[in-house]
């Protein structure tokens, strides 16, 4: 018996017993309305409140929970989302926006101008390490009325409107709280938001059952009755659900890059990389910058030096993705191309390893280092044993560290780390995605996603600054492209690929892949049959 046989085995055997929820499609023949969607989470998210945690599985259960003003099409073009309707004052410093009425929270209490007030204002600015970067450039915000929200800049910023999606800035409920220790507050464990869908029940290790919410203000939606999202570690598991049924959508990295060939030759299934436009997830190793060698930018550079990444991309990610070059992934307004380029060369970077004194010893080893292997899948596993091998050539003992996710999240989040693999998105603009990473002033101990790698640099600061506050696309360009040969110049992170991920999807399943956001957006409108 094969993995995979053993794993369509224990599938059965194992999901059929534990769980008693349904398994595979259920729906009436022909029927457009109702029936149950079943999906994978994987790895299980530590909470479901966006609010307080942004790791890709929190967000993609939470983006039927909680929503936002806006969403955005392939282009990134704003579209109504709790808002109706928006304006832009001709100085580009006031936001109005008009929400639709009749919105209600899973508890039944109205949703109001209010609580998009607390959330962007309050709460986000104290657990968002992004929303707080956008937000603090409100002068203020207000409610002449329960369903208007008015945002006075203090000064313009051009990708403002880019800061309303589900995942950036979800309206949580005021009355829950308000006044509260966000994190400690017991609601978190129900998860109240407005989207289409509420949490009926969550079985650690085994699913999270998602029920349509009644009240939902958007008339015919959803259309589904129920989402179950199952927790499979296993990824010879996850394959085989895909292929009997028992699952009907994959997402992110639930199928591992070297069964994606195979799988996408099934009739019963489509499968696209489209819906993560608007994230363009960027993939680097984190290298800690307060802790020696990788104080050093001569280390950082001498890793970069070290790392196959076109083997890497191809013998890992089964070409699955594209080698990134910088902070900007290509696919993000105002890419610079023209960067220092940091070709494979096991020569230089023994060279710069030797100029810092870092001799090998008689074991041939410079310096030994943990690495903490980031809990998301096979893939990841794959990728940190790639990487011990590629530096071990030069010296560099890396020494690898399993971990569960919420230990990832507060170790990384916390500094207390030497090297690990991330992934972060990049939100369609400079100012929302990716200068986060790199400016001084998001250098905050317990905010994941934020300055972790703790890399300073004045004239990095000002230059991420002063292209946030251009008006024009022309200047912008021009401060983005001078910030990006500046950081890739001191290498604070080792950048490795521009990802693309597969979404597999069975052929009864419609209106999935609607927006730049993906798997992440609310399933409203995604049917059965």
């Amino acid at each position: 018996m094969n993995r995979r046989e053993f794993a369509k085995l224990s599938l059965m055997t194992g999901v059929m017993a534990g769980s008693g929820i349904p398994l595979g499609l259920k729906r009436a023949a022909g029927q457009t309305r109702g029936g149950t969607l079943n999906t994978i989470i994987q790895p299980e998210p530590p909470i479901l409140v966006t609010a307080l945690n942004q790791q890709q599985p929190t967000l993609t259960l939470g983006g039927k929970i909680y929503e936002s003003l806006l969403r955005y099409d392939f282009n990134l073009k704003p579209m109504p989302g709790l808002a109706q309707s928006w304006e832009v004052s001709p100085d580009g410093l006031t936001y109005t926006f008009k929400l639709f009425p009749n919105i209600t929270f899973h508890d039944g209490t109205p949703l109001t101008a209010d609580d998009v007030i607390f959330s962007t204002t309050k709460m986000l600015m104290e657990t968002h390490a992004r929303a707080r970067g956008t937000f603090a450039r409100a002068e203020s915000a207000t409610a002449p009325d329960p369903l208007t929200v008015v945002f006075k800049l203090k000064a313009p910023f051009a990708p403002f409107l880019g800061a309303f999606d589900c995942t950036t800035a979800p309206i949580v409920p005021k009355h829950i709280y308000d006044g509260t220790d966000y994190r400690k507050n017991p609601a978190n464990a129900q998860a109240i938001g407005c989207g289409p869908f509420k949490l009926k029940e969550w079985v650690r290790g085994s699913h999270v059952h998602l029920v349509k919410h009644e009240g939902y203000y958007r008339k015919g939606e959803p259309y589904l009755d129920e989402i179950i999202y199952r927790v499979i570690p296993d990824a010879a598991s996850r394959s085989v659900a895909l292929e009997q049924g028992t699952v009907q959508l994959t997402q992110w990295s639930d199928v591992e890059s070297f069964d994606v060939q195979r799988l996408a030759k099934l009739p019963n299934l489509d499968m696209t990389t489209k819906g993560y436009e608007f994230f363009a997830p960027h993939q680097w190793l984190e290298l800690n910058n307060r802790i020696a060698p990788m104080n050093d930018k001569r280390f950082r550079q001498a890793v970069m030096y070290a790392i196959d990444r076109k083997a890497m991309l191809a013998r890992v990610y089964f070409g699955l993705g594209k080698i990134a070059t910088g902070p900007i992934s290509s696919k993000t307004r105002f890419y610079e191309k023209d960067v220092k380029q940091y070709e494979y060369s096991l020569d230089k970077a023994k060279a710069l390893l030797d100029e810092m004194g870092l001799k090998p010893g008689a074991d041939g080893k410079r310096v030994t280092i943990p690495y903490l292997v980031p809990p998301y899948g096979e893939i990841y596993q794959r990728s940190a044993e790639f990487l011990r091998q590629s530096l071990g050539r030069v010296g560099i003992d890396l020494q690898l560290q399993g971990i569960d996710m919420a230990g990832w999240a507060e170790k990384c989040s916390n500094w207390d780390f030497s090297m690990t693999m991330n992934l972060v998105y990049q939100f369609g603009d400079p100012a929302l995605g990716v200068s986060r990473t790199y400016i001084s002033s998001n250098i905050r101990k317990g905010i994941l996603f934020s300055n972790t790698a703790g890399y300073s640099n004045p004239d990095v600061d000002r230059l991420f600054e002063e292209a946030a506050v251009a008006t024009s696309d022309a200047k912008r360009q021009e401060h983005y492209s001078a910030v990006q040969k500046l950081v890739v110049e001191d290498v604070p992170v080792v950048w490795l690929l521009e990802q693309d991920y597969p979404n597999f999807i069975d052929k009864k399943l419609k209106n999935v892949i609607t927006t730049a956001i993906g798997v992440h957006e609310t399933f409203g409108t995604v049917s059965l049959g």
